[in-house]
């Protein structure tokens, strides 16, 4: 089934390019169907290339999905243009008073600040507290998830020495977890960040389980029971050159880096590197999507329940 996204939304294109079905507005309101609702809350820095790389994956699974995209009103995007956001972002006070079945919040370049420096904090605890009553399952990415995490449980990130940074092996800490249904014994995620959590952190908190983890880059997801929450710490999203993309990015502004771990052919920069995460990537995605959206969320989504 296609994902239904805003007419003209720049990924359009490019899913179209990948025989990933999109179905516009004006098509899908002549359908008798009830698609998913999905609120995305887009605080990366490069808004089109982050909803390519999501719709790509909401968009290749067998629901239909109708996404919405929001912003936060408290922060203007510089790096995308006024007219895009105008097209097709709106508030969150424009979308307050309805309800959704599954709600992304991504990541953000702002993992170094404390929390409460950040200059839209307030507006996305509002936006969290929020989605306890009005979303059926939230699933946090990155920064995303470290906020979700100190918002609602208190737990707080911790700097690390230096940027985990590349694509790193994980392995599955509960096998029967069915947001990893179908996973690979051992399979690869990028990372990108400067910050962590502590596991013994999370295992302080009774309602929070540990779901998968690596060695190298720590615990990568976690859940709330039923699945209501749930805070992914890597990027399963990225392209393929993203990481370059943030290499070159940092060694052009002269900051200390050091080139992405397993990702270049025999290290050389010059190499392009393989996908050894596209598949692994889908699978999480439609997991998340069948099993804590589609499964349990109300037909009726006015009766979602509150998060107890």
């Amino acid at each position: 089934m296609p994902i239904k996204i805003p007419t003209d939304l720049p990924a359009k294109k490019v899913l179209n390019s990948e025989n990933i079905f999109v179905m516009e507005e004006t098509r899908a309101g002549k359908q008798d169907i009830r698609p998913l609702k999905i609120l995305l809350l887009n605080l990366m820095p490069k808004k089109i290339e982050t909803e390519t790389q999501l719709c790509r994956l909401l968009g290749n699974t067998p629901l239909q999905v109708e996404l919405e995209l929001i912003k936060t009103k408290s922060y203007e995007a510089k790096n995308t243009s006024p007219e895009h956001m105008l097209a097709f972002y709106k508030t969150f006070d424009e979308v307050k008073d309805q309800k959704f079945d599954g709600m992304i919040i991504t990541g953000a370049p702002v993992e170094q600040m404390p929390f409460e420096e950040v200059e839209y904090w307030n507006e996305l605890c509002e936006i969290m507290e929020w989605s306890k009553t009005n979303v059926h399952s939230t699933f946090h990415i990155c920064w995303g998830a470290q906020a979700g995490l100190y918002y609602h449980y208190g737990i707080n990130k911790r700097s690390l020495p230096e940027k985990l940074f590349g694509v790193y092996p994980h392995k599955l800490d509960k096998k029967n977890s069915m947001l990893f249904r179908g996973f690979d014994d051992t399979f690869m995620v990028p990372q990108s960040r400067h910050t962590t959590v502590d596991r013994e952190d999370i295992e302080a908190v009774p309602e929070l389980s540990i779901l998968a983890s690596s060695k190298e880059a720590g615990v990568y997801a976690i859940s709330t029971k039923g699945g209501r929450q749930i805070f992914i710490t890597g990027h399963s999203e990225y392209d393929a050159d993203t990481l370059y993309n943030e290499y070159k990015r940092d060694l052009d502004a002269g900051k200390p880096i050091h080139k992405p771990v397993n990702y270049f052919p025999n290290d050389r920069v010059t190499s392009r590197p393989p996908v050894t995460w596209r598949s692994s990537a889908n699978l999480l995605y439609s997991n998340w999507l069948n099993y804590f959206v589609y499964q349990t969320t109300p037909y009726d989504i006015s009766s979602i329940k509150k998060i107890k």
